[in-house]
C-alpha cells in the first residue's frame, strides 16, 4: 500500500499552497490527489483574479495582509510573478445605508491594522474612475493597494515549488473514500488506483469539500454556488489599470483583463445540478444592459459569448473558510468555504494549515474565527464580508 504523511484532496490554489507549505516545513511525504487530468482543473482555473483587504470582518482582512506579504516576496520565493497589481478596489455606494456599511468596514479593517482605504466623495470617484455614471451615488470606499493577481500563475508557482520540495502529484486520480480505523481517525484514503495510508487528511476540494467529508461520515457545511463571468469582445475603451469596479447595491462589478472587459452580476441560480456550470443566456443580456447603465463607455462593447464562463464559489453559511481539524475525526483537516476569496487568501491559509498540522496550532494569526466546529457550537462570524 502507497503511504503518505499528509494527503491532500485537490490540486486547486488553496491544495497546492497547502502541500508547498506543508513541504517547506519538513513534512513528508505529501501527496496530492486531484480528480480532473491537471492542476487548477476546478475553480481555480475559472477565477477572475481579484485581490483586496476591503473587507467587514477582521479575520478576512489579516489574512489579505498575510496573503499580500507573501504575494510581494512571491516570485524571489518561487520563480513565479503572482501578478499581483495595486490597481485599486473602488466600492460605489447609492444610499446612506451602503455609504455607512462601508464606514463601519473601514473601522473594522483599521483595528485590524489596515488604514490604506479611504472614503470617496461622487467627485473623487469621478477621477478614480472616470467611467462610472456618478449621477445618484453618494459616495463610496477605495483602496489603491487592492488589485489583481494571476490566479493560475499562483497555481504554477505553488505547484512547482511542492514538487521541487519532494510533493507528490496524481492526476486523474480523485478520492473514493476513507478507511476509518473505528478510534476517530482516517488510516487511509480510497482511491481507484487502491488505498493511501495517511497519516494526516487536508480537504482542499473546494465546492465539492462536502462530499468529501460526506465520505468520512461528516457533515461540512460548504455548498457549492455558481458565479457567471461575461466578457467582452477586445475593447479598449476602457484602460487595463482601471480599477475593480464595484456597486453595492446589487453586487455588479467590472474590471478590465487582458484588453477584454469582465462583468459580473450576482444572481441566485435555479438548476438542478448544483454543481451546473453553463451560463445563461438571459443573464447574459441583464449584466450587459446594467453594465451600459452605469458605465456609459460601454455602450460600444459586445459580449464574445463563446468566451463567458461560470465557475463555483464554495460557500459556508457565514461567508468565511474553514481551517483546521474537525471535531469528528483526529486527523482529517479542512480548508474549505473561503467563499469566492479562496485564490486572494491561499497564500496565508496554505501557510496556516500546515503550522496547525505540524506544530499543532497556527502561531501567525489566531484563526480561531474560522475553526470548522463554530456552527455545531453557534458561534458564526456575524461580521459581513463586503461581498
Amino acid at each position: 500500500m502507497r503511504s503518505a504523511e499528509v494527503v491532500v484532496i485537490g490540486a486547486g490554489v488553496i491544495g497546492a499552497s497547502a502541500a508547498y507549505h506543508l513541504a517547506l516545513k519538513g513534512c513528508g511525504p505529501v501527496l496530492v490527489l486531484e480528480r480532473e487530468g491537471a492542476p487548477g482543473g476546478g475553480s481555480t482555473g475559472r477565477a477572475t483574479g481579484g485581490f483586496r483587504a476591503q473587507f467587514g470582518s477582521e479575520i478576512n482582512v489579516r489574512l489579505s495582509l498575510l496573503s499580500r506579504e507573501k504575494l510581494l516576496r512571491f516570485e524571489e520565493e518561487l520563480g513565479v510573478d503572482p501578478g499581483y497589481r495595486p490597481c485599486g478596489y473602488l466600492f460605489l455606494a447609492d444610499d446612506e445605508a451602503q455609504l455607512e456599511a462601508l464606514r463601519r468596514a473601514q473601522s473594522v479593517q483599521r483595528a485590524a491594522g489596515f488604514d490604506e482605504s479611504r472614503e470617496v466623495g461622487p467627485e473623487e470617484v469621478a477621477g478614480i474612475n472616470p467611467a462610472v455614471r456618478t449621477g445618484g451615488l453618494v459616495g463610496g470606499s477605495f483602496c489603491p493597494t487592492d488589485g489583481f493577481i494571476r490566479p493560475a500563475e499562483i497555481l504554477r508557482g505553488y505547484v512547482g515549488g511542492a514538487e521541487r520540495l519532494g510533493v507528490r502529484f496524481e492526476y486523474g486520480v480523485g478520492c473514493e473514500g476513507f478507511v476509518l480505523d473505528g478510534k476517530g481517525s482516517i488510516s487511509a484514503v480510497r482511491t481507484r488506483d487502491g488505498e493511501v495510508a495517511a497519516g494526516a487528511v487536508v480537504n482542499a476540494a473546494g465546492p465539492w469539500a462536502g462530499v468529501v467529508a460526506g465520505e468520512a461520515g461528516i457533515e461540512l457545511p460548504v455548498e457549492p454556488l455558481r458565479r457567471q463571468v461575461a466578457i467582452t469582445h477586445p475593447f479598449d475603451a476602457l484602460p487595463e489599470e482601471m480599477p475593480m469596479t464595484i456597486f453595492v447595491e446589487d453586487g455588479f462589478h467590472l474590471r478590465v483583463r487582458d484588453g477584454r472587459v469582465m462583468l459580473l452580476l450576482p444572481d441566485e441560480p435555479e438548476v438542478a445540478d448544483p454543481f451546473d456550470q453553463s451560463v445563461e443566456e438571459a443573464w447574459v443580456g441583464s449584466v450587459l444592459e446594467t453594465a451600459r447603465e452605469r458605465v456609459p463607455r460601454l455602450e460600444e462593447a459586445s459580449i464574445d459569448r463563446e468566451r463567458c464562463w461560470a465557475g463555483l464559489y464554495e460557500m459556508s453559511p457565514d461567508g468565511h473558510a474553514l481551517l483546521g481539524k474537525v471535531e469528528e475525526m483526529d486527523n482529517f483537516y479542512a480548508a474549505n468555504g473561503s467563499s469566492g476569496h479562496g485564490v486572494m487568501h491561499a497564500p496565508a491559509l496554505g501557510q496556516l494549515l500546515a503550522e496547525m498540522i505540524l506544530d499543532g496550532a497556527a502561531s501567525t494569526l489566531d484563526v480561531s474565527a474560522l475553526r470548522p466546529s463554530r456552527f455545531a457550537e453557534n458561534e458564526p462570524n456575524l461580521a459581513p464580508t463586503l461581498l
